[in-house]
Formats: structure tokens, C-alpha cells, sequence
């Protein structure tokens, strides 16, 4: 029996939608890099890396004012198949009024952010249906608005640099019914995002909460259920020669490009094997309740602190209000670092 007969054609649908999208972005990421050059330098297409070239440094300021959005894109079928893989959910638990601006702030990180893609930078679940006059704008590494090809396409599905000048500008310059979605653990998070732990990333991340106060934009907890189910990440016992060749790549690897990396593995093509494939175990992103923000232009450390620390009995009362339902054990507490 071959592999195909063994499934139907929504699963391998399904699958073809998930295995596309990370080398989707890496091609288009890699590729403008080694051809630009080679064809400036070595072809008579020199012309073609000279336009492109040329686009980039004109359309430059374009990602920090809002982008380029193409609503076709983020209503493509293939997210709809990428959703169903899982499932991804999206639950509404309050309104969000288009009079005013919003900081969704997501967690955890977990490996890839497969809920956050699918709610915000898409409309696999209907974002705009459920939260009608709101423009979700989702914050990423500004290195991907750099690279010509790489910068058109994630901009089409609505994505931003994760910067203090795009956001502002999201928030402050661009009326109201904007909600810019930060995932505040970034990068670093994923270190901690093992299957069953709720561990985050947010004593230190203070940011978002400055940018509220200082843009008058209300705070939004969110957090997404089974991000940290989907993909199993590899440790090593503490001492060990494994343990210690990780660590030192990684100690390398954040010193040349100020990122981290982890060793994961999910399933294989068909289930029970081993593989890249994330596990197809449901992602539910709760939305919660706005939390009012006052505009103030220059707030001081203690008036972050106060808020920063309101945001997490808002995300710590979310949390609790729905772990049960989701798979939670209801005895485990969100811990934050």
C-alpha cells in the first residue's frame, strides 16, 4: 500500500499546507541574497538586480507605515487547510471598539507561533468577522523587511517590524482600529515552551506596556492553548557532552545573530513516525478582555511597573479561567520568568 492510499485527500491538503510554509519563507529568504549578487556581478541580468535594488532603498520606510496588506492573500485557501491541520482556534471572549488602538499581547512563543500566524496574519479563522473595524497588524524580526521578495509577501498578510517606529506609527498615525500583536516572550521563549509547561518570558519584557502608556492603546491579553504541544524539543541531561555542545552552539549562534535556537522534532508523514511535521494537536488562542490604558507621553519606571504588573493579573486570570477546558491540568499555574 503506498503512502498516498493511506490518506485522504483533505490530509494531504493538509499536510502540504504546513510542510510549505517554513521552506516558502526560507526560499524566499535565501534566494534574493545569492542571486542579486550573482546576477549584478556574473550575468546579463544585471538589470534585474539593479531594479530590485533600486525598489528597496524607494519603498524602505513602507513596512514602518503600515505595509502593503493584499486581503486575497490572507484569504487564501491553503491557510484554511494549514488551520484544520492542527485545528487552529480563535475564541472572542469580549469586544474590541474601533475607536480606539490595541496592543494584543500573545503567549507563549512556543517553537514556530503557529497560533499567532493563523489568527492574526491570516483569516483562516475570520479575525475581522469576529472583531468587525479592527486591522490586526503582527510583529516580526525587522531583518525579514531587508530582503527584497521575502518583504512583499509578509507584508501582504499584514505583518510589521516588531519596532518601536513601526508600531508607533501603527498606533499613533494610522486612525483607530489598529491592533498590533506582539508575542512578548520572542525568540528567547522558546528555550522554555516544552509539551505541558506554561512557562513565559515576561518579568523583564516591559516594553509593550511602555508603548501602551506612551501611545494611550489598551493592553489585550491573549494566550494560546497546545502552542507548546506541537513540536518536542530535545534536552539533554545536565553535564553531559550533548548538553554542552548545545549550549555552546547556541552561545554562538546568539553572539552572531542575537538569536536562539533549539532542537525540536515532531511527527513523520504518517502518524507514529518521527519527523519534522508539527503534531496535529489543537492550538486555541483565547483573546481577552482590553485593559484601559491612560496616554502618558513620558511615563516614569514606576508607572511601567504598575501596569506591567496589571497586564499579568489580567494574563495570569485568562490563563486560569480556561486551562481546564484546554487540556490544563487545573492544579498548574502559569509561571513567569
Amino acid at each position: 500500500m503506498t503512502f498516498i492510499s493511506r490518506l485522504d485527500l483533505q490530509e494531504i491538503l493538509q499536510i502540504f499546507s504546513v510542510l510549505q510554509w517554513v521552506p516558502c519563507f526560507a526560499i524566499l529568504g535565501i534566494s534574493p541574497i545569492i542571486l542579486i549578487p550573482y546576477f549584478l556581478v556574473f550575468s546579463k541580468f544585471w538589470l534585474v538586480s539593479v531594479l530590485t535594488l533600486t525598489w528597496l532603498f524607494y519603498d524602505w520606510n513602507t513596512p514602518n507605515q503600515g505595509g502593503r496588506r493584499l486581503d486575497w492573500i490572507r484569504n487564501w485557501t491553503l491557510w484554511k487547510y494549514f488551520r484544520n491541520y492542527f485545528p487552529v482556534k480563535l475564541v472572542k471572549t469580549h469586544d474590541l471598539s474601533p475607536k480606539r488602538n490595541y496592543i494584543i499581547a500573545n503567549h507563549p512563543h512556543g517553537i514556530v507561533s503557529y497560533g499567532v500566524f493563523i489568527n492574526f496574519a491570516t483569516e483562516a479563522n475570520g479575525f475581522t468577522q469576529l472583531f468587525p473595524d479592527i486591522t490586526p497588524y503582527v510583529g516580526t524580526l525587522k531583518v525579514a523587511f531587508w530582503i527584497p521578495f521575502l518583504r512583499e509577501y509578509v507584508m501582504s498578510m499584514g505583518v510589521c517590524p516588531v519596532s518601536e517606529l513601526s508600531l508607533k506609527y501603527l498606533l499613533t498615525q494610522k486612525g483607530s482600529g489598529n491592533a498590533v500583536v506582539v508575542v512578548v516572550g520572542g525568540a528567547a521563549e522558546a528555550l522554555y515552551c516544552q509539551p505541558g509547561a506554561s512557562t513565559i518570558l515576561l518579568k523583564p519584557r516591559k516594553g509593550f506596556v511602555r508603548l501602551a502608556l506612551e501611545t494611550g492603546s489598551y493592553l489585550v491579553p491573549s494566550y494560546s492553548f497546545g502552542e507548546n504541544e506541537v513540536l518536542n524539543q530535545e534536552t539533554f541531561a545536565e553535564g553531559s557532552w550533548k548538553s554542552f555542545f548545545l549550549k555552546t552552539l547556541q552561545s554562538v549562534f546568539k553572539k552572531l545573530t542575537g538569536l536562539t535556537f533549539c532542537v525540536v522534532h515532531g511527527r513523520g508523514l504518517t502518524q507514529g513516525s518521527w519527523g519534522l511535521l508539527p503534531f496535529n494537536r489543537p492550538i486555541t488562542t483565547i483573546v481577552g478582555e482590553p485593559l484601559p490604558i491612560p496616554k502618558i507621553e513620558r511615563p516614569t519606571k514606576e508607572t511601567v511597573d504598575k501596569y506591567h504588573a496589571v497586564y499579568i493579573s489580567a494574563l495570569r486570570k485568562l490563563f486560569d479561567q480556561h486551562k481546564a477546558q484546554y487540556g490544563v491540568s487545573e492544579t498548574q499555574e502559569l509561571k513567569i520568568i
